[in-house]
């Protein structure tokens, strides 16, 4: 008898059950926050909601929502003035502001590679590029991660247009690219480089490809307003030939309501906040350290070169990552496990973000219990 659609969904979910890998939603709670991406902690800043509230009490007339999407109703000269502003910050010709950064991974790279071109990216790429290279209709290839060698392998083997993508700061591991070695290889091959920067952003000035004045040296770069900017939304940044572009074939642009004009008010307001704020970046910096010292040994060697806000300690095994989390969330700290299938089986981690809000008390209360855990 042909299995019905009732009947395959419990089937899946009875094995993901079996496998402790089924996920369900939770709501916020009252832990100490080592687990979200408010690196700085603009979501839940009181004074930024005032900002964001008072601006808008200046524009009564604007609607509530943006009535469309960009090519009919959605549009505004506000949005593209915004494009234009948040570009100059990065160095950037222009942008294409999108609903998400997994919307704007997933646009540029369904539509930009062409049927015999190349994409070539790092295993732990984020899941929005993975999914956007097998909508297009060009040939894709990972590499293992960081690994020049095997990426200059899969360069000589790479036909048509050759795209290369890497995230600026890994969102599971937390350590960084070599963004500087990665450009060579593309300028050496004639590749085109496209770096994520969500969970750099903020964290390392506007993002490393700005912090190491490459800007030149990289085709496309995304940035994403829901980590340390604290909002939702993303841009692509690159050519005003690339933005016309997606604005003519990205299907994620071309037929999804654009943001309203609240939320475009409100990127404006934190962005300019941001700026200010990294005038004085030291705080998050120094918290980071304060954890990476604190770590039992085992787990500081991994973490050592971790530049960014993101740091995990291997723990095998979804039951074993799972058991450990729950442990310390009894203890008032929010550390959330990442199973398989979401990383490889076997590197199994407790994912651990440090925020400008973390007190040294709550890290270094953090850190014993960890080693208490750990021996």
């Amino acid at each position: 008898m042909k299995q019905g659609a009732n009947e395959m969904m419990l089937d899946k979910l009875k094995l993901r059950k079996s496998e402790s890998t089924f996920r369900s939603l939770q709501t916020k709670n009252d832990l100490y926050d080592f687990s979200s991406n408010d690196y700085l902690g603009f979501a839940r800043s009181a004074e930024l909601r005032q900002a964001i509230n008072e601006a808008l009490e200046k524009h009564h007339q604007i609607s509530n929502g943006a009535t469309g999407s960009r090519l009919l109703s959605g549009n505004s000269v506000f949005a593209e003035q915004l494009e234009e502003e948040i570009a100059g910050y990065h160095q950037a010709a222009n942008g294409l502001i999108f609903n998400s950064g997994y919307t704007a991974n997933s646009a540029l790279f369904s539509c930009l590679p062409q049927k015999g071109d190349t994409i070539l990216y790092d295993e732990f790429i984020h899941a929005s590029v993975i999914d956007g290279a097998r909508l297009s209709f060009a040939s894709r290839f990972k590499f293992s991660h960081n690994d020049l060698e095997d990426l200059e392998k899969k360069l000589k083997k790479s036909t048509g247009v050759c795209y290369v993508a890497v995230e600026s700061i890994y969102s599971m591991d937390g350590d960084s690219a070599d963004l500087i070695r990665i450009a060579a290889l593309c300028t050496k091959y004639q590749a085109h480089l496209i770096v994520d920067e969500a969970h750099a952003f903020g964290v390392i000035g506007t993002g490393l490809v700005d912090s190491l004045g490459m800007q030149q040296d990289v085709f496309a770069r995304i940035v994403t307003f829901g980590k340390a900017l604290g909002l939702h939304g993303a841009i692509v940044l690159g050519t005003d030939l690339l933005r016309d572009y997606l604005i003519n074939f990205a299907r994620p642009f071309i037929y999804t309501t654009a943001l309203p004009f609240s939320q475009l008010l409100a990127l404006k307001i934190a962005y300019r906040r941001l700026l200010t704020y990294l005038l004085n970046k030291s705080t998050l910096h120094y918290k980071s350290s304060l954890l990476k010292a604190n770590l039992p040994f085992q787990h500081q060697a991994r973490c050592r070169n971790n530049i960014g806000a993101i740091f995990c300690l291997l723990i095998s095994g979804n039951k074993e990552a799972i058991r450990f989390s729950r442990i310390l969330q009894n203890k008032g700290f929010d550390v959330r496990p990442i199973l398989s299938p979401t990383v490889q089986k076997g590197s199994e981690r407790l994912r651990i973000c440090i925020h400008t809000h973390n007190t040294d008390e709550e890290i270094l209360k953090l850190c014993y219990h960890i080693k208490q855990l750990s021996q």
